[in-house]
């Protein structure tokens, strides 16, 4: 089991959700301490105070640091003496992405090859980087630059020698009530009176809370080998599902109106394709898939083929287990949005 006892967590993109999900479980344990790394000082001010607040005698282990993973050199030096690293930096929004794409590989493609190389340089041993169901059968611009971000990751980790960092992927897909998420926009609506607005009604998603992605990224960690991209395995709904259970939940009768499918969406969404599921290791809430190792010596692509092909299933968030309406709720009721923890 890895231990992260004496040990020094860097975390990037550390304001956002994931990474205040990752501060409250480690906080209080025997972590040495935990490096925030992102561009926003306002955010990084709002963090330093509520955790001063919430946590008086382990705040101190929290550290922040102004950077960009955009920018090598305002990075470089916040790693050294990192032990581990969790790469959550990137831009998320479906929708910018589409109307920025260039922003996008800035910060998704070539910010998480400035972390390896960061990393590399500074000889952490081990660093997830956080990938999304998008980049598997990619059509938008965000999983498009995750999808090459995973490329990379793999490719990188090849060129790894001896006592250099282990780089391993998670890919997971809709957090609930994450920031930017639709439960939050969901909750706003019916707080001023408004209906909810539903993209497309039979659009499913996966379920997964912030504490499951952070179990994910564990797991990641106490299992992940070179170029090892993890999977868990996660309920999905209806957008319909989903808002008929939030209407339920807040004791609302306003109903939703249906405005259209934004810039990008999917109908449903992939986490394991079916190229990927051929080599995939189905384990207890997990899958493995582990890099594809092979070289260009393309001769062997015409001797290796897999006569399964064809008939090895994605998947995806139609063919995992359907949430019903009461299902969704209780799923919903470990939110701190209604109650919960999480």
């Amino acid at each position: 089991m890895i231990s992260f006892k004496d040990k020094i967590l860097l975390i990037t993109g550390g304001t956002g959700s994931f990474g205040n999900a990752v501060l409250r479980r480690f906080l209080t344990t025997d972590i040495a301490e935990i490096r925030i790394l992102s561009r926003d000082e306002k955010k990084q001010d709002d963090m330093r105070h509520t955790y001063q607040e919430l946590y008086p005698q382990h705040a101190e282990k929290i550290k922040f640091y102004i950077g960009d993973v955009r920018d090598y050199n305002s990075i470089l030096n916040v790693f050294r003496g990192v032990d581990y690293v969790f790469h959550a930096a990137a831009l998320k929004q479906v929708p910018s992405c589409e109307f920025y794409p260039m922003e996008a590989v800035k910060t998704n493609v070539a910010g998480s090859d400035n972390v390896i190389s960061a990393c590399v340089a500074n000889h952490v041993k081990k660093a997830i980087f956080l990938s999304t169901d998008k980049a598997a059968y990619p059509i938008n611009a965000m999983g498009m630059t995750k999808a090459v971000m995973e490329k990379n990751v793999i490719a990188r980790s090849r060129q790894m020698l001896p006592g250099d960092p282990v780089l391993c992927l998670t890919r997971y897909g809709n957090v609930m009530a994450s920031r930017g998420s639709v439960i939050p926009l969901f909750c706003d609506r019916i707080d001023e009176g408004k209906p909810l607005t539903i993209t497309n009604p039979n659009m499913t998603r996966f379920m997964m809370t912030l504490s499951d992605a952070v179990d994910l990224v564990l797991y990641a960690f106490e299992h992940g080998e070179q170029g090892d991209l993890f999977v868990q395995k996660a309920p999905a709904a209806t957008i319909e599902t989903l808002a008929q259970a939030v209407l339920e939940l807040k004791h609302s009768d306003l109903g939703s109106t249906i405005i259209g499918t934004r810039h990008g969406e999917k109908l449903f969404e992939v986490l394991v394709t079916a190229e990927e599921m051929m080599r995939a290791e189905d384990l207890p809430g997990f899958f493995r898939i582990p890099a594809d190792n092979r070289d260009l010596n393309y001769d062997n692509y015409f001797s290796k083929g897999n006569p399964e092909f064809g008939k090895i299933e994605q998947y995806t968030s139609h063919n995992t287990h359907r949430l019903n309406v009461e299902e969704m709720k209780q799923l919903l009721l470990k939110l701190k949005l209604f109650g919960g923890t999480c």
